[in-house]
């Protein structure tokens, strides 16, 4: 395995009967979000800054931030500590000895798989599962600009619906209409310029039920 996402991604592909994957199969997509070297951007060492906002009803709305430090370790490694988010929605992984890849991905899946469970029910594997997939084969891929510091610098846009077309769909309300985007950009420091899921009203998708936004803000060192 490549390293601590690819063996994520394998699991996940193991759950609900799907057939496993090589490492050499992923998709595009699947490759941009999780297996880039995400981190090449930052030379030695840093801290990468975040701004998180979620908005819907007024008891799950709430703005917090996040960060991601870098540090140099043996061989040219890069040790990673992530602190996200505070208080009751802090939320704690596994630290990384060797990454690539900016875990501040994994935490924002994993807090949002959790409050789907917490907010329709289901398993969490499950929605992992349906998001793994659609990054498979129905991630819709597109260059854009994106401004950071004042200046504008390409950037790739992936967009997923992962439950619009689930079998379970009827379950979920309106949560079947939710999208993820994810901004990556080899320009900005850890390659993550904004991740965003949005559940849309079905009738009304100009006036979003629920929307949850990580942001970069800033590298210091």
């Amino acid at each position: 395995m490549k390293n601590i996402y690819c063996a994520l991604l394998i699991s996940i592909s193991l759950l609900g009967g799907a057939t496993a994957i090589a490492a050499d199969e992923f998709s595009v997509a699947e490759k941009r979000v999780f297996l880039d070297d995400h981190l090449k951007t930052i030379a030695h060492s840093g801290t990468i800054h975040y701004r998180y906002t979620q908005s819907g009803k007024p008891e799950d709305s709430f703005d917090d931030k996040a960060s991601v430090t870098v540090k140099e370790g043996a061989d040219g490694k890069k040790a990673v500590t992530v602190d996200y988010l505070s208080g009751p929605n802090n939320m704690q992984l596994p630290e990384i000895g060797d990454a690539k890849g900016n875990p501040v991905v994994l935490y924002f899946l994993e807090k949002d798989v959790r409050d789907m469970h917490r907010l329709i029910g289901g398993q969490e594997n499950y929605f992992r599962k349906r998001i793994r997939l659609a990054l498979v084969d129905k991630a819709q891929v597109r260059p854009v600009m994106v401004n950071f510091n004042g200046q504008s610098v390409p950037a790739s846009e992936i967009r997923i619906t992962p439950y619009i077309d689930d079998p379970l769909k009827d379950r979920f309300g309106k949560f079947y209409t939710k999208s993820y985007t994810f901004t990556i950009s080899d320009d900005v420091p850890g390659s993550i310029y904004e991740i965003r899921t949005q559940v849309d009203e079905p009738t009304t998708p100009a006036a979003p039920v629920m929307k949850s936004v990580l942001s970069l803000a800033a590298l210091t060192n």
